[in-house]
């Protein structure tokens, strides 16, 4: 339960986050549970169980396509991208609770200014207008950048409207031509 957005626009990936984390019903803050990570070139960000985002953050070494690679992201991430990250929740025993309405995960992935959406099925999903929302406040904010406000205007409305999300929000920038990234 949280509010994640992205946007592709211009060669430019930007994911927005709230700082919220909820537990049995406890809202907690913290600066150091960031929703948003640089790993290996890719910025991760993740909403539902905790558990697999912890390890797609902080434990996963994703791997780096190739230049051949680079110019089918899509192909890439569906054929190597998936089952790396399959593998890394597996051999840390994260199991997906089917029986659980609330379990599972949404992230988002970017890479070279491209953003992915992968859940807890392992499909990988492109939306064709660039906008991305994943966590109970992701549908206020994907209505708010249909809209024409900003990642941070997006989130905002989140908060006020979404019982599990709120600030402060982490905004992160990736362009297509550097890998690395920028925090703002």
């Amino acid at each position: 339960m949280t509010t994640i957005v992205g946007v592709v626009k211009n060669g430019l990936a930007i994911i927005g986050a709230d700082s919220q984390v909820t537990s049995n019903a406890r809202p907690n803050n913290h600066p150091r549970m960031q929703k948003i990570t640089d790993n290996n070139g890719y910025l991760i960000a993740g909403s539902g169980d905790s558990t697999p985002c912890d390890i797609l953050q902080h434990i996963f070494n994703p791997p780096i396509p190739t230049a051949a690679e680079k110019k089918d992201l899509y192909k890439f991430m569906i054929t190597e991208f998936v089952p790396a990250m399959r593998r890394v929740l597996a051999d840390n025993d994260y199991k997906i609770d089917n029986s659980n309405p609330d379990g599972g995960f949404s992230m988002l992935f970017a890479y070279n200014g491209e953003i992915f959406q992968i859940d807890s099925d392992f499909s990988v999903l492109l939306n064709g207008e660039g906008i991305y929302g994943i966590g109970s406040g992701g549908n206020i904010a994907i209505g708010a950048l249909a809209s024409g406000k900003t990642v941070e205007e997006a989130l905002e409305l989140a908060a006020k409207n979404d019982i599990y999300t709120s600030g402060p929000f982490q905004v992160v920038k990736q362009s297509k031509k550097e890998i690395k990234s920028r925090y703002i």
